[in-house]
């Protein structure tokens, strides 16, 4: 059995349906793909070519899931792990610097030792 792979504004309208509620925790572009029984390419293809406004729907999905994340990450109701995971998606990283003094650049090491006699 194939399914069918064109475009239509009933997928729009559809998405939108996804995007604003039909979602199990957080919206997906994944999850939207599932969700419309096409895959994640037939999406972004859809996007491409400029059908409808496909291409907004996925930007939509992706700020929905970026805005739920951020709010259900601070009050704790998603996994910090997960939510820190996902959260690199959307340019987040976790960083740690320790060097604040060379910037990166390796050390100079210009001093000279020489014994001296004590006698």
């Amino acid at each position: 059995m194939s399914r069918s792979t064109s475009y239509t504004p009933e997928m729009e309208a559809k998405a939108l349906e996804y995007i604003e509620g039909g979602y199990d925790t957080v919206p997906s572009v994944v999850g939207l793909a599932v969700y419309l029984k096409v895959s994640k390419s037939t999406l972004y293809k859809w996007a491409e070519d400029g059908h409808g406004t496909i291409s907004d729907t996925l930007e939509y999905c992706n700020d929905k899931q970026h805005a739920l994340l951020v709010a259900k990450g601070l009050k704790n109701e998603f996994n910090s792990t997960i939510t820190k995971l996902m959260m690199s998606n959307h340019g987040y990283s976790e960083k740690t610097s320790t060097d604040i003094t060379t910037g990166g650049e390796k050390i100079q090491n210009n001093y000279n030792i020489h014994p001296t006699s004590n006698g």
